[in-house]
């Protein structure tokens, strides 16, 4: 993986600049719909694995600078209506044990680890302040979207803008499939993953500017998701039909080589466009469900890893070993992690396997072990658990929707966001822009709601339902 120190000036040019760009798109495009260019674009066009860092202050990257650019934005341009549902009590104290668990995994982690030759420092109060402060960051957009993205027409907006941005997206990705990922090398000086992870089937994955071809292969997944839900509905995307966005975008999805990308598409996929929304929901939930037990199902040695194992086996050993590698790597991270189960073990790689040399025989590649090894189970449950509590409160939000239009969008929004979930079991690619979607659907979700019950009750409330109760209501009636 290339350094970070090789990228070239026009990747640090373009990550300062961004805030610029946001605030030019939000004097010309409605709010939500530059909101939702301001965060994709930045995952998108912005490189990654480039930050710059001043003291005392978390590393500005493409996920940081998208947040900063919305709120102020927000602060800038939003919409100020008189009247909105703020959330239940449950989100706040996720959002604060995200947010304050650093803290408290510093003051437990204050000795240092003696592995062979390395010694890996403690964790101080300086740390645990900047990991506070980098978490707080990444949190705008999810509470961005849901103060502001609450509207049927929002939540098409941002699907459409998801569906052009693939669109978009596709041409470069079209040639790095033929000419190999060079597109970030050539333009910023850095690329964040290698030519031998990419190469499959004798050719390569599309990066672009992502973290990786399975990163960029699963946004078009999610583009090809939301074109569907288009399809269904009958409605135009940029003036041309839905169903030609929904076949392009699956053939370039074909091309980019990604199992697991392509699986979402077909699976999903064929929720969205064939099945009725309330199976549509149920199945965001059990996705959600999955992803929030997937560490105890481990722990306890509950998930069929051998029955997977063999499936795939029968289609691919190569790839069979590499899943039993990624397995047993999970179990060993797994059991150091749960020496401090509760806060973790904090950064610095001390969450990590070392041998008897000191030498890293770590391979973390989910976000959930990551998670859970550097902040514990606080901080796992804070961070998927804002991520799905979103999907729950959908569940209950779709019963209010009288429109089928609505209903289909805010069903695959939710399908969306509970795949993006799964996604970061094997992957860890959370940006900014899940947690603008995850807000955006609870955001939905609860409005709807207040807008069912203004119509059943003008009198009695006022036009407005108590939005505590929903959210809290929500998750009692439907858990």
């Amino acid at each position: 993986m290339t350094d970070e120190l090789s990228a070239n000036w026009m990747a640090y040019f373009a990550i300062l600049g961004w805030p610029l760009v946001a605030l030019i798109l939000y004097q010309m495009r409605p709010f939500a719909e530059a909101t939702a260019w301001t965060v994709l674009g930045a995952l998108l066009f912005l490189p990654s694995h480039v930050a710059i860092k001043f003291p005392l202050i978390p590393a500005i990257d493409k996920n940081s600078v998208a947040s900063v650019s919305i709120l102020i934005g927000s602060i800038l341009f939003a919409p100020r209506p008189s009247r909105t549902a703020k959330g239940g009590g449950l989100v706040a104290v996720l959002a604060i044990i995200y947010v304050v668990s650093p803290i408290i995994t510093s003051v437990l982690n204050g000795d240092a680890i003696l592995a062979g030759e390395r010694v890996i420092p403690a964790v101080g109060y300086y740390d645990g302040v900047s990991a506070m402060l980098s978490q707080a960051i990444l949190l705008v957009p999810f509470f961005v979207g849901r103060r502001f993205i609450v509207h049927e027409a929002d939540v098409r907006t941002v699907l459409r803008v998801l569906v052009v941005a693939g669109a978009i997206y596709s041409l470069p990705m079209l040639f790095e499939i033929r000419m190999s990922p060079q597109l970030s090398q050539s333009i910023y000086g850095t690329f964040s993953s290698s030519f031998p992870v990419e190469m499959r089937y004798g050719g390569f994955r599309p990066v672009v500017f992502m973290i990786n071809g399975l990163a960029a292969a699963f946004f078009l997944s999610t583009a090809v998701l939301a074109a569907l839900a288009f399809w269904r509905t009958g409605s135009k995307i940029a003036g041309y039909p839905a169903s030609g966005f929904s076949a392009y975008l699956s053939i370039v999805l074909v091309l980019c080589k990604s199992a697991g990308a392509l699986m979402y598409a077909i699976a999903i996929g064929a929720v969205v466009r064939f099945f009725s929304p309330s199976l549509q929901k149920r199945v965001a939930v059990f996705l959600a469900c999955l992803s929030l037990a997937y560490p105890l199902l481990r722990m306890n040695d509950l998930f069929p890893t051998n029955k997977i194992l063999e499936v795939v086996s029968s289609v691919n050993d190569d790839r069979a070993g590499s899943l039993r590698v990624r397995f047993d790597q999970e179990q060993e991270l797994l059991a150091h992690a749960s020496e401090r189960f509760w806060f973790g073990w904090g950064r610095y790689g001390r969450n990590r396997m070392y041998d008897e040399s000191g030498s890293d025989i770590s391979i973390t590649d989910g976000q959930w072990i990551v998670t859970f090894g550097q902040f514990g189970f606080f901080g796992f449950i804070a961070q998927f658990g804002l991520l799905a509590f979103p999907v729950f409160v959908a569940l209950r939000g779709n019963k209010a929707i009288r429109a089928e239009r609505d209903a289909v969008f805010l069903c695959c929004l939710s399908l969306v966001v509970a795949i993006s979930i799964v996604e970061q079991l094997p992957n860890a690619s959370i940006a900014a822009w899940n947690w603008l979607l995850a807000g955006a659907l609870l955001g939905r979700s609860i409005n709807a709601q207040v807008e069912s019950a203004s119509r059943s009750h003008p009198k009695s409330i006022g036009g407005v339902l108590r939005p505590k109760e929903i959210a809290g209501r929500s998750l009692m009636h439907d858990a």
